[in-house]
């Protein structure tokens, strides 16, 4: 390392003065009248003054309904300002935040507010209903309160209109939370078990925004467009906290859209975007149009790297950045504008203050070129997450040997590129998300028709994946496939629900008796006619 790792700063700041209290009250006193957000559905501007002064309203709103330091929070909201003011206003008074997926229903819904302990539930009044029908069964949920779709809605007994949070005072609330203490809980899945809570600290929260404004390159001057939602990582703190410590813009949307995305890029004057899953395939496969490089893009951080990465930079007259990272751990890895265009493909070198290797089963290191697991290890204090939220067993296993096993597999060149190989661990990548198949396969097997499933993960055209399910019966039982569908749109996230469904007599099993689902992908690939789809069947699954 170049300097002592217990005194470095990052962007001028210490390590144990990153509080989201702290950086706020410092941004609004030295960038004051300059705009910081901008939501693009209705155009409102808010400068950095502006964010800290409503933050300090909700903070004291929240105070005034009960809500204490060290208290967790469900958050079930569409991205908004109203959003991203209240994660402001929970860091303010020391309380945790619980972003929660808006596509959750039914069991995993419930999973989220239960597993995290969240005592009160933040939510819009659009998606407050899917809250409601598994209230029953979140009985530490003891506070409601709901940001209402229009000025008529009207909000069910017993729930609280955010507006009044707003009424609270403006002074700054004392301040209570150390760089130290927990920030967020955010969920991710991409294991073969329960999704896992990812804690993150104050100073975590923060640098996780740092890093990628550091690495990347991030200016002063930069408008960073944001279309991916905020209860994930990459929006929220990659792209927000990130320029919010820079002192930079962003520009918010609702959600991507394929037919608004360039339009809404063009019209905030966009310079930085970011393009995750099958967002850059999707974008590709429009029809050409003469305008598709009228824009001001300087950068766009891309993973994974389209196929044909020179030409998609050449359309969009854009160049195309790369990473590796995990919320669990952080930016490991990044390809940016000072690399070689040889090594565009791969995610780039190690990071500052990030370690890489590749390692065998038995975690001992392999040479260049030889694929195997990729591990990390973060050189910089209060860097990386301190674990798994109630999971003592899977935080240790994951850091074992003082490595963070990322169950992923890739390769390092000799040059030291990473390139990705595969998932080691059970997941699926759709849509931009991870999903554990493991979840998938809890919901499918509560069907009283069912005795056995196994999910997995079948090619896309799209880059990704698509869910498929290969399902046992129970004898004497019957379902259709359009019936078990119904049963998971019922049960878990929109996508989430498997595109193809196989009833088989039985499930290909290993000598220790676990299901062989290399020989379920490898028959899936080959024979895709033996697998129910549902596209193919009409059937649309919508996000509400």
């Amino acid at each position: 390392m170049d300097a002592d790792a217990w005194t470095v700063k990052r962007l001028g700041y210490a390590v144990s003065d990153l509080t989201i209290g702290h950086v706020l009250a410092d941004k609004a006193a030295t960038h004051g009248a300059k705009t910081f957000l901008t939501f693009l559905p209705d155009g409102r501007n808010f400068t950095f003054r502006d964010v800290h002064v409503l933050s300090n309203r909700i903070a004291n709103g929240l105070s005034a309904a009960g809500i204490t330091a060290g208290e967790h929070v469900g958050v079930l909201m569409e991205n908004s300002p109203e959003q991203l003011l209240l994660y402001f206003a929970l860091g303010k008074i020391g309380a945790v935040a619980v972003p929660i997926n808006t596509a959750a229903r039914g069991q995993l819904l419930t999973y989220y507010m239960t597993h995290s302990d969240a005592v009160a539930l933040i939510a819009d009044s659009d998606l407050l209903v899917h809250a409601e029908e598994v209230a029953a069964d979140c009985g530490n949920i003891g506070l409601r309160i709901a940001l209402k779709s229009t000025a008529e809605t009207v909000l069910p007994a017993g729930v609280a209109d955010f507006a009044t949070l707003l009424e609270g005072s403006e002074e700054t609330p004392a301040a209570v939370a150390k760089f130290s203490d927990l920030a967020f809980l955010l969920y991710t899945s991409g294991t073969t078990g329960p999704s896992k809570a990812i804690m993150f600290t104050h100073a975590y929260s923060l640098l996780y925004g740092i890093d990628q404004a550091e690495n990347y390159g991030f200016r002063e001057t930069d408008v960073v467009h944001i279309c991916l939602p905020y209860f994930h990582a990459n929006g929220l703190l990659s792209h927000t906290y990130g320029p919010l410590a820079l002192g930079a813009s962003v520009a918010l949307s609702r959600r991507f859209s394929a037919s608004n995305f360039w339009r809404e890029v063009r019209e905030s004057k966009a310079n930085v975007i970011s393009l995750l899953g099958s967002m850059a395939n999707i974008l590709w496969s429009l029809p050409p149009d003469p305008r598709d490089a009228e824009n001001e893009v300087r950068q766009a951080t891309v993973a994974p790297v389209p196929s044909d990465a020179t030409g998609f930079e050449k359309r969009f007259g854009l160049r195309l950045l790369s990473t590796y990272g995990l919320t669990d751990y952080g930016l490991g890895c990044i390809f940016n504008l000072d690399d070689p265009l040889t090594k565009l493909g791969s995610a780039g070198r190690p990071r500052k203050y990030m370690r890489i290797a590749i390692v065998d089963d038995n975690d001992f290191q392999l040479p260049p070129n030889e694929v195997g697991e990729i591990v990390m290890r973060s050189e910089l204090p209060w860097n990386t997450s301190p674990g798994y939220f109630k999971m003592p067993e899977q935080t240790l296993t994951s850091r074992r040997n003082f490595w963070f096993h990322t169950g992923d597999r890739g390769f390092l060149d000799d040059d030291g590129y990473l390139y990705f190989a595969d998932r080691k661990k059970d997941s699926i990548r759709r849509r931009g998300e991870n999903i554990s198949a493991f979840e998938v396969e809890q919901v499918i097997q509560t069907h009283d028709a069912v005795q056995d499933t196994a999910v997995f993960a079948v090619s896309s055209p799209l880059g990704e994946d698509e869910v498929a399910a290969s399902v046992v019966l129970r004898e004497g039982k019957s379902v259709t496939p359009a019936e078990l569908i119904e049963h998971c749109r019922r049960n878990m996230s929109y996508f989430m629900v498997p595109r193809y469904i196989r009833f088989a007599p039985d499930l290909p099993r290993s000598p220790t008796h676990k299901v062989e689902k290399y020989k379920l992908r490898k028959e899936a690939e080959e024979n895709r006619a033996l697998y129910w789809d549902r596209e193919e069947a009409g059937i649309v699954i919508k996000r509400n």
